[in-house]
């Protein structure tokens, strides 16, 4: 409904990562099929912003929490009130007329979210049809041990949960208007996995082979003639599933 007010935490960004070197991280994505975004001067470090059209990664050279789901709020100010009211502490705070402002805090997992004033990079000309060579991605999914409670501190950020899914492994999956998260137990993976499906995913792990690029074994139970995982530079899981989304 046009008008209608922003959930807490506004409209999904970018996933946010950190790294050493922006130059390797953006030229690895980009040989992946990324294209990259024209982003702004808002950061003083150097920032590069990749995306398949619907994904959005954006690679910083600074310290802190990797990955972070970033959000955009306008007026994030005048909704300090509300995250307090929604039991969220924020572990940082930078507001004032002088400085691009934003807030970051923590779910009860440690998994880092970051809501900004404003875009940092423009959008890409790119068609939702125009895949990378690891498919359609699909999700961002999170280590929690216990499903409930990430249910219950994501919902009141504008996610409502989909319920739980059993394959191929265990999920509960959570979708919002712009992205969709879900939470894996952390025997399955102890780090964030950035989700990607394509019914044909075996022809596409074969083509990233020829390319040269390194593949790793998938979670455990999953054929790895199928489905793999793959490390970005700056050490992104990357998780190629079969099937799809």
């Amino acid at each position: 409904m046009a008008g209608a007010p922003l959930p807490l935490a506004g409209t999904f960004h970018e996933i946010s990562v950190t790294a050493a070197d922006v130059r390797a991280s953006v030229e690895f994505y980009e040989r992946l099929g990324l294209t990259q975004a024209t982003t702004t001067d808002t950061f003083a470090h150097p920032y590069g912003v990749l995306s398949d059209g619907r994904l959005c990664l954006g690679v910083h050279e600074r310290a802190g929490p990797s990955p972070v789901l970033t959000f955009v709020h306008p007026g994030i100010a005048r909704h300090l009130g509300a995250f307090a009211a929604a039991g969220i502490e924020l572990t940082t705070c930078r507001i004032g007329e002088e400085v691009f402002n934003e807030v970051g805090f923590a779910d009860p997992f440690g998994h880092a979210v970051a809501v900004l004033e404003a875009r940092t990079y423009s959008p890409v000309a790119r068609a939702l049809s125009e895949t990378s060579l690891c498919g359609d991605f699909a999700l961002v999914s999170l280590p929690a041990a216990d499903f409930a409670a990430a249910q219950a501190f994501w919902e009141p950020l504008g996610f409502v949960a989909a319920g739980e899914r059993l394959e191929p492994y265990a999920t509960l999956e959570l979708t919002s208007d712009h992205v969709d998260i879900a939470f894996h137990a952390p025997r399955i993976s102890s780090r964030p996995m950035v989700v990607f499906r394509d019914p044909a995913m075996r022809a596409r792990l074969e083509r990233l082979r020829e390319l040269g690029v390194e593949l790793s074994a998938p979670p455990p139970g999953l054929s790895a003639a199928a489905n793999a995982r793959l490390e970005s530079p700056e050490g992104t899981v990357l998780l190629l599933l079969d099937g799809e989304g």
